[in-house]
């Protein structure tokens, strides 16, 4: 009962380093399409810390060597709410809590400063965006006993903090209040909507294998946030579309398998998480850092009467900061290729417990 209904809070608002990836997959234990009536109470935890720059799929390892790198660490906690009407439809809704730190010279004291306060930090805590969603598994249960698809669509509101400000310390007597780097703000800005599928095969009574698909859709195309971080915005960003945030798109896939052992599961799979340089709907212009993260994810779960405990490590394989709108805009009027910079974790850790009542 409780393996299908994790299919349904897969998806939460996080992000993966300074490529604001607000998206994630937590678990996908062997499910069981046969769902009893009733609710359903999720919790997961996840962290990950930044700190390895990549132009395209090259690191950039002289930013460790001069300790000039971008650090963020992130804290989420999800928690998550599903209704189970019948065997075939459910409703959820997603709330995430998030406390993000970020540690770095530029913003404050400047890559260059030789004094030992030039690195500094600004946080944001708070709740993120909520997402409202509703599942139907697409095949008979009663008659598809070995698998099953399941499509889902979601609504996703613009309820966490996208203008959460900090002070960025410039010397020992200034400090500059303003809007905290787009990779820990609380949310995007933007009410968007979400479509998903997810589906699994079971080959035999341990062996099976799953798959998901999710997209967000973000019609808004800018926020308004600045991002001269209390400063003067450049001429530079102003001609390029740079000078406020943008509301990206977003989409994750997965794929793996599971073997299971009486109470307990073991998975293994690849997922990939990606910031598009381009929405599907609405302009792309604004500053966002577009790149992807494929990983290879172990998992395991155990599982009780109504209670099912997990824990997945996603291990980064390819990490790549691909072109934004506005690098191939300066590319264009320049005629000098530009393509920036963004920092990614090694590996996240994602623990969590679902309980049936």
């Amino acid at each position: 009962m409780l393996g299908t209904a994790l299919f349904l809070w897969q998806q939460s608002v996080k992000a993966q380093g300074c490529v604001a990836i607000r998206s994630t997959g937590t678990v996908c234990m062997k499910p069981q399409a046969e769902m009893e009536k009733g609710w359903q109470m999720n919790m997961s935890y996840r962290y990950f810390r930044s700190f390895r720059h990549f132009v395209g799929t090259e690191e950039q390892k002289e930013r460790l060597e001069k300790h000039t790198e971008v650090i963020n660490w992130q804290h989420t906690l999800d928690l998550s709410l599903v209704r189970t009407l019948n065997n075939r439809w459910s409703l959820a809704v997603n709330v995430p809590v998030l406390a993000n730190t970020r540690s770095s010279l530029y913003e404050h004291g400047g890559n260059n400063s030789k004094s030992p306060d030039a690195r500094q930090k600004t946080h944001s805590f708070g709740i993120g965006d909520i997402r409202f969603a509703v599942y139907r598994w697409l095949l008979n249960p009663a008659r598809s006993t070995k698998g099953n698809i399941q499509a889902g669509l979601g609504l996703k509101l613009p309820t966490g903090d996208y203008r959460f400000q900090d002070y960025f310390v410039k010397n020992d007597s200034t400090k500059i209040l303003g809007p905290v780097d787009q990779s820990i703000q609380l949310g995007d800005g933007g009410t968007g909507f979400t479509t998903e599928l997810n589906g699994y095969y079971n080959f035999s009574k341990r062996f099976s294998v799953y798959g998901s698909f999710y997209y967000l859709f973000n019609p808004r195309e800018q926020n308004g946030v600045s991002t001269a971080r209390g400063g003067t915005v450049s001429a530079s960003a102003i001609q390029y579309g740079t000078a406020v945030m943008s509301v990206p798109d977003q989409y994750m896939v997965r794929l793996g398998a599971n073997y299971s052992m009486e109470h307990l599961t073991v998975s293994a799979g690849l997922r990939r998480e990606c910031v598009p340089a381009k929405d599907l709907i609405g302009g792309s212009s604004g500053f966002r850092r577009p790149g992807y993260v494929v990983s290879v994810e172990p998992g395991l779960s155990y599982r009780f009467e109504h209670l099912a405990l997990f824990a997945t490590v996603p291990v980064a394989l390819k990490r790549d900061r691909t072109q934004s709108y506005a690098d191939k805009l300066q590319t264009q009027a320049t005629g000098v290729y530009r393509q920036g910079d963004a920092a990614f974790a090694d590996y996240s850790v994602n623990i969590g417990m679902s309980f049936h009542f």
